[in-house]
């Protein structure tokens, strides 16, 4: 049976040994008791106070019952029970926590089900009938628009797309006494890559606001209000902004020898734990799918391959509660695409191929949404995009089927040039998400402002 393992990373044996065995509660007392004991440094409190939190985050994750679960899973199989569950739950395709003796699931458990098990998924496909994603019809039409435009001009970057947004984060009543100042952090577009170009700041409804120089690779814009009693508090940035789709058709044969003594080889090749992490689970999953292959593009080519073939795209628990996100993915064989992203990085990575984070947002029409992706770099090419999420697109043509391996379309927003940076103005208390940075940060002088106390919005027009 595969379960999620939570692994406490204190410094504190028992109190690690009582998360381990998913006794939350006796955990959650101890770490209390510790932390009014007076004997700690401010270390071991932070560390303490959050794990407290990350196991609350866990719970909010892990909310859905058996009969949540089984109503759900019935519209599909009428005649579904626990036996059936335990049977998914065995392969891996239901994920669920022992909390206190009690399992849960996790809250995308049931929709997660029919994505990730092939068998659960032409059920559901014989049920509601099949639709192709509107996104992949987009891609498949746009994609060789695009290719044609670049081969046709001899460009790389091609068919520019503006974009004006409106962002807004609406804190609820009463999450703070009346009075007291909320501080918000936004994600703002990052500026210095040729395809994201004319940014431009048109509102933002407070005086006091910073954005944050671009040397912070996880880019923000600060501002603060006033909580009033009984009254949302609403934060709203308009931007405006042009990207262009890269286009580059990579040839083998032409890419050069790194050089393994540059600071960029060394340090984009490195392990970063605790989310890229040279395992012995990665390096058995890099020798199945590189062999002996050595070419930089033919084993990130064989990588992405694996990946789109065999990790199915799903809803994921939110990454401050993941130990390993790359380790995560192999052991539970599906993931979002942060968690299937990283893990290409960190293959990447084993395999002697530069690679580095990248996220922000996906703007395409129809289907706007938070994102991640990365780059990786190739001697003689420079730094390139690949969405490992986005994967291989259905086409006969090789060039449009490996468009997101090395080229990337336009409705691509980069917020993030890496992950777990730190924010500007720093941050008094952790992050509601400790990796990522792409639904922004709010905080008040008694603490973080978890993400469910407040709620997000997109709105795009296209120019």
């Amino acid at each position: 049976m595969i379960t999620t393992f939570v692994s406490a990373q204190t410094r504190f044996l028992e109190i690690n040994s009582l998360v381990n065995a998913g006794e939350f509660t006796k955990a959650t007392e101890l770490i209390d008791n510790k932390l009014q004991s007076n004997i700690l440094n401010a270390d071991e409190i932070t560390e303490l106070q959050f794990e407290k939190e990350r196991l609350d985050r866990i719970r909010k994750d892990f909310n859905k019952t058996t009969d949540d679960v089984l109503k759900f899973v019935q519209k599909y199989y009428p005649n579904a029970n626990e036996s059936d569950l335990a049977n998914w739950e065995n392969d891996g395709s239901l994920e669920f926590i022992i909390i206190d003796g009690q399992k849960w699931y996790f809250a995308r458990a049931a929709s997660n089900l029919f994505r990730i098990n092939k068998e659960t998924k032409k059920q559901k496909e014989l049920v509601d009938g099949f639709q192709k994603d509107p996104l992949d019809k987009f891609l498949e039409k746009y994609i060789p628009e695009v290719l044609d435009e670049a081969a046709n001009g001899q460009e790389s970057l091609v068919k520019p797309v503006t974009f004006n947004l409106n962002y807004t984060i609406t804190v609820n009543p009463n999450v703070v006494p009346d009075g007291e100042i909320i501080k918000c952090w936004l994600p703002y577009p990052r500026e210095g890559h040729t395809r994201q170009t004319n940014i431009k700041l048109i509102e933002v409804n407070s005086d006091k606001f910073q954005i944050a120089e671009n040397d912070f690779l996880q880019r923000t814009l600060f501002l603060e209000k006033i909580a009033v009693k009984d009254q949302p508090t609403v934060f709203i940035m308009k931007l405006e902004v042009t990207n262009y789709n890269e286009s580059n058709l990579i040839t083998p044969e032409l890419i050069k020898p790194y050089n393994k003594n540059s600071e960029l080889y060394k340090t984009f090749t490195a392990e970063r734990l605790p989310h890229i992490e040279f395992t012995d689970k990665i390096k058995s999953l890099s020798e199945k799918i590189v062999g002996d292959e050595k070419n930089p593009y033919l084993v990130a080519k064989k990588i992405f391959m694996w990946i789109s073939d065999n990790i199915p795209w799903a809803g994921a628990r939110e990454y401050s509660t993941i130990e390993n996100i790359s380790d995560y993915c192999i052991a539970n064989k599906h993931g979002d695409c942060g968690i299937k992203t990283l893990l290409f990085m960190t293959l990447c990575r084993y395999n002697g191929i530069p690679s580095k984070w990248q996220s922000g947002w996906m703007l395409h029409p129809g289907e706007v949404n938070l994102h991640d992706w990365c780059e990786v770099y190739f001697e003689g090419y420079g730094w390139l995009p690949v969405d490992q999420s986005f994967g291989l697109v259905e086409s006969e043509f090789d060039d449009e089927k490996y468009f997101f391996l090395g080229s990337i379309d336009a409705y691509h927003l980069i917020i993030n040039d890496e992950y777990s940076k730190e924010l500007s103005p720093a941050k008094k208390f952790p992050r509601s998400e400790t990796v990522d940075f792409q639904r922004g940060e709010v905080e008040w002088k008694g603490g973080n402002i978890y993400f469910d106390k407040w709620d997000y919005h997109m709105e795009v027009k296209y120019k």
